[in-house]
């Protein structure tokens, strides 16, 4: 399956200014990490560094480093592979990074296999195509949940049947309020979720998911990927990328109030707010050839265009609560507080 960071370096790069921009509106701190989940091949963490790199001079005086948050042995191998030309450690010695490097433009870099091993302190999270992955419950309606069984008629065939009575995950995640007739809970991208909110609530920073999903509205979003195409979940298990749209709902209520919430907003618009279409230009303008340039209008169609990835992404974002209101403005609404936009959200006014 192909993502946006593999279709166009421009969607990594407007992602690298929204984090040096957020760094900026909270006041240039001295420090911060850049905390990838899930990082597939590397590729928007490569062109997130090529932003900080171009813009050294303004980062000058911050120390920055990178931390990958990655599971799979072989993918933290291609990701060491781009990121640093392969030139890596095995840290033993450290236990909760298992790997270290330094990249091509020399930012340390630094492996884990669990949120929580991530070194606390200020903070920039990213979630690209992370959370779609993580396994969910289903439910239908009268709230039983959608199990699977082996098909007593056709044998190594598998599946779907409804528990005969309520299960503990249905008294735990069905919402007293919900209405839909069929839901799908992802409790893991909860704990998550929670996890961010309390770190970023502690440390300072934010976080950036861009997934595709939608707002507590969908019901059965559960499907299989296979070389490009729609696969049946229940054959072949193993073979295929199974995923499920995002409820950001769901993601804004788990994180409890401890941090303000943006979005979900679609992709087209906050691509446009980050001002890809002046960066397209000047790739346009700077590029020789044809081929380089139909390229180049090609991914931004496959992006921006709302029936390829332009609508059925999402940008949602977790920021302090001091990020969007003043402390001291809380009882002063008439006072308008100074505090500048949060960028791809609103309007970027690009000076």
């Amino acid at each position: 399956f192909v993502t946006s960071p593999e279709i166009s370096q421009v969607f990594g790069e407007l992602i690298g200014i929204w984090y040096i921009s957020e760094w900026i509106a909270m006041g240039k701190p001295k420090a911060f990490q850049l905390v990838e989940l899930g990082p597939g091949r590397g590729t928007l963490a490569d062109d997130i560094l090529r932003v900080f790199n171009q813009l050294a001079s303004l980062l000058s005086k911050c120390d920055v480093s990178i931390h990958l948050v990655e599971v799979s042995p072989k993918l933290s191998e291609i990701q060491a592979l781009m990121l640093t030309g392969g030139e890596v450690q095995s840290n033993p010695e450290d236990k909760s990074a298992y790997m270290k490097g330094v990249s091509k433009t020399g930012i340390p870099i630094f492996w884990y296999r669990d949120i929580q091993d991530v070194p606390p302190g200020y903070s920039f999270y990213l979630a690209h195509e992370f959370f779609d992955a993580l396994p969910i419950h289903k439910f239908q309606k009268g709230w039983r949940e959608v199990l699977v069984d082996i098909d007593p008629e056709v044998p190594d065939q598998l599946r779907f049947v409804l528990s005969p009575s309520s299960t503990p995950a249905t008294e735990n995640f069905i919402q007293p309020e919900e209405t839909r007739d069929h839901v799908e809970v992802c409790p893991e991208a909860g704990v998550i979720i929670q996890r961010l909110a309390c770190r970023i609530e502690k440390d300072g920073g934010a976080a950036l998911v861009a997934d595709y999903g939608h707002d507590g509205t969908k019901t059965d979003t559960f499907r299989g990927f296979r070389n490009h195409k729609l696969h049946d979940v229940l054959r072949a298990p193993g073979t295929a990328d199974l995923t499920a749209d995002v409820d950001f709902s769901y993601l804004r209520k788990m994180t409890q109030g401890r941090t303000a919430t943006l979005g979900p907003i679609k992709q087209q618009e906050f691509l446009k707010n980050m001002g890809i279409d002046l960066r397209l230009q000047v790739l346009l303008q700077n590029s020789r050839d044809t081929a380089t340039r139909e390229q180049l209008l090609h991914s931004y169609d496959m992006l921006m265009n709302p029936k390829k990835m332009g609508d059925c992404f999402n940008f949602f974002a977790l920021l302090p609560h001091h990020r969007l209101v003043h402390p001291d403005k809380k009882h002063k609404p008439e006072s308008k507080s100074h505090l500048p936009p949060v960028a791809g959200f609103g309007e970027l006014l690009l000076k």
